[in-house]
């Protein structure tokens, strides 16, 4: 710093002014600097800046899968409201969902010099009784039903799904199956509880539940046995990629869609406007989710506590062409 300052011919302190954004420089002073830095090929110490400050100016994010469509639109919704904060993300992914994986990861975050993390992954990974946060480190999670011990940021999983069903039921369709996601998620467990309690309240039996694992391939072998059900005329997939492989399982055993069957799906993912009928589905806001998981880290880090509870984001149902009254 001293040798910027004395090729820029300037004081330290305005080395030091210019190189952290701070005002009252004069642009010319600013350029000065500027040019006796790429010059000497001076470059500002971000560890000395953090022993100074106090703080990395980097966010933790911890997550299992980065193959599902709501973890990858998330963390990049993540990395980009941090960028715009002036943080850096720094990727802690869990090889395999177990609670030692996790605790490594949480333990590593002290190694990596995080000011606050971001968790993407199921409830039932963070014991509370073996999970170590390094001091003054802030906690967010996502899609979670932790409210009662951290911070959460969620899709309103189970207002979509009513919305979804209500849907079917609207268009004349006497009770709607459900093609759930894997039995561990959250977000599976609460879309398909609440699809149940609303087909109840409606004054339908639900169906029984078939089973899936998030990919098009499960969603093929349920639409498979799907086809075969002579009572099924509307189906509510758990997500997207799921609804299009039951949209082909369909199709191939000459049940036509919407007519002969209707599918929703959940997620509205970019390509579900491009199926074979255009997807009618669930619109979950991935962008909202990620913004608001770095605006509660920043916030707890300036008030220095936590603040448990649940922030949902609202999702809205985007009605397509997959959709329609059942057959007479």
């Amino acid at each position: 710093m001293a040798d910027v300052a004395r090729v820029a011919g300037v004081s330290s302190q305005t080395v030091s002014r210019v190189s952290n954004g701070y005002p009252g420089v004069t642009e010319e002073t600013r350029q000065q600097v500027l040019t006796a830095m790429k010059e000497l090929g001076y470059r500002p110490n971000s560890a000395a800046r953090a022993l100074k400050r106090g703080e990395f100016r980097t966010i933790g994010v911890i997550l299992f899968s980065l193959s599902t469509t709501g973890n990858v639109r998330t963390l990049e919704a993540i990395a980009t409201s941090a960028a715009e904060e002036g943080y850096a993300v720094t990727l802690l992914p869990v090889a395999v969902p177990t609670q030692d994986e996790v605790r490594g990861a949480f333990s590593r975050l002290g190694e990596l010099a995080v000011d606050a993390v971001i968790v993407i992954m199921e409830v039932h990974l963070l014991d509370t009784a073996t999970v170590t946060l390094p001091p003054n480190v802030q906690i967010v999670v996502a899609d979670s039903d932790a409210g009662d011990r951290y911070s959460v940021v969620d899709t309103d999983q189970a207002g979509g799904s009513r919305a979804a069903v209500r849907h079917l039921l609207e268009l004349g369709h006497r009770t709607v199956w459900h093609l759930a996601g894997p039995e561990e998620s959250f977000a599976a467990q609460r879309r398909a509880a609440a699809w149940r309690a609303t087909l109840t309240e409606a004054g339908r039996v639900p169906p029984p539940l078939v089973r899936g694992d998030w990919s098009a391939e499960s969603g093929y072998r349920a639409g498979l046995r799907l086809a075969e059900e002579a009572g099924c005329t509307a189906v509510f997939a758990a997500n997207d990629q799921m609804a299009l492989g039951l949209l082909r399982a369909l199709q191939e055993r000459g049940r036509s869609v919407p007519h002969d069957v209707s599918v929703i799906g959940f997620d509205d993912i970019p390509e579900s406007g491009s199926f074979l009928p255009p997807l009618t589905t669930v619109h979950q806001d991935f962008a909202e989710v990620g913004r608001r998981c770095v605006a509660g880290v920043l916030r707890q880090m300036r008030r220095q506590s936590a603040e448990p509870g649940t922030a949902l984001v609202p999702t809205r149902l985007v009605v397509r062409d997959s959709t329609a009254p059942p057959p007479a």
